[in-house]
């Protein structure tokens, strides 16, 4: 049977824009891969650049 929602192997998580503009994208990451906070650089379309987005909790 699969485990409970809460301690999912690939949770759901959202990255959200260093800048500041409130841009996130939502993504799924493996636990076992990436223990550690996912940061990923990706275009923010408010600012038209390309920045670092940071996993939130």
């Amino acid at each position: 049977m699969a485990s409970a929602k809460g301690r999912d192997l690939r949770p759901v998580i959202k990255l959200v824009s260093t800048t500041g503009t409130g841009y996130t994208y939502v993504t799924r990451k493996n636990r076992r891969n990436t223990p550690d906070r996912l940061v990923i650089r990706k275009y923010d379309p408010i600012i038209r650049r390309h920045v670092e987005f940071t996993e939130s909790r």
